[in-house]
């Protein structure tokens, strides 16, 4: 039977028009037992996914097996910073003025505990297109194996349906993007924009080749649920990687970054993560997040 029904329903749901990323720190000295149940008596995981990071679990004097602190990635050759932090919400939907009610009701909902630290607006652009127009996911597990690799299994108790997520904020430096010919986009890429063919001369350091998730041992598979963003002329793509553990995304992100090989993704000559962090997405029990693992 599928894990499906446990999880929270957003993970598993295509990308939304629209998305607002909110990041929230504890307090010191605060207890937030409080006002976590109150978010999870609002919290349905599909207009509103919710995110735990390690050090809130800690707070809470208990433990997520799995969950830990990114740190970033030993042997990197390029920046990969770390910004860990207490609560990721991921709000979803059809209307950018509704997000921005909503997350000023979560803001205040969140208050006595809890202060919002970053917000970042995103979107749908062009059914699941990057900024730079190349298709994102395109490779995504699709039907009953997206499950499996988004989620933790039945096995797992109180866990089972939940996920481990590492989302980073990356910035296009969109001038330098725009600069190269079409066919060096292409190859930066390892795919033909228009077509989303995958290119069979694209050279080693091309994302595509870079990031193959069944050339890994074992195989990396993610679910990608990413979103662009846009502030002013800025832009770029909040990353977000669900799987049922973080392997498969710090494999990638390890040959990525040239701690494998040597060889740095081409993704880097024009884009840049700003951020970075994982977190723990609770499952859902009678249509809200159930927060039960962590003794609430």
């Amino acid at each position: 039977m599928s894990i499906a029904h446990l999880a929270q329903p957003g993970i598993l749901e295509p990308i939304p028009a629209h998305g607002r990323y909110l990041t929230c720190q504890l307090r010191v000295g605060v207890d937030p037992r409080v006002v976590l149940k109150r978010l999870a008596s609002q919290a349905d995981g599909s207009a509103t996914v919710v995110g735990i990071g390690a050090s809130l679990v800690r707070e809470l004097g208990t433990q997520v097996p799995g969950l830990k602190t990114f740190t970033g990635i030993d042997g990197a050759r390029i920046k990969l910073p770390a910004t860990p932090t207490d609560l990721l919400v991921w709000l979803r939907g059809t209307d950018r003025g509704d997000l921005l009610i909503r997350s000023r009701h979560l803001e205040t909902l969140l208050a006595p505990a809890f202060d919002v630290t970053d917000i970042t607006d995103a979107f749908n652009h062009h059914q699941g297109r990057d900024l730079t127009g190349y298709e994102d996911g395109t490779e995504n597990p699709q039907g009953d194996e997206a499950p499996v690799v988004a989620l933790l299994p039945e096995e797992a108790g109180d866990l089972a349906g939940s996920s481990f997520v590492a989302v980073q904020r990356w910035h296009h430096h969109m001038s330098r993007f725009e600069a190269m010919p079409k066919h060096q986009q292409d190859h930066t890429i390892g795919r033909e924009r228009e077509s989303n063919e995958e290119l069979d001369d694209a050279p080693e350091s091309a994302h595509v080749k870079r990031t193959a998730q069944e050339s890994f041992d074992p195989e990396a598979f993610v679910l990608r649920r990413s979103m662009p963003w846009a502030e002013g002329n800025n832009g770029g793509l909040v990353f977000a990687a669900f799987g049922h553990s973080f392997d498969a995304f710090e494999a990638q992100l390890r040959r990525m970054s040239g701690a494998e090989d040597g060889i740095t993704d081409a993704l880097f000559s024009f884009s840049e993560p700003q951020t970075g962090a994982y977190f723990w997405c609770p499952p859902v029990r009678d249509g809200l997040i159930d927060l039960r693992a962590l003794g609430l």
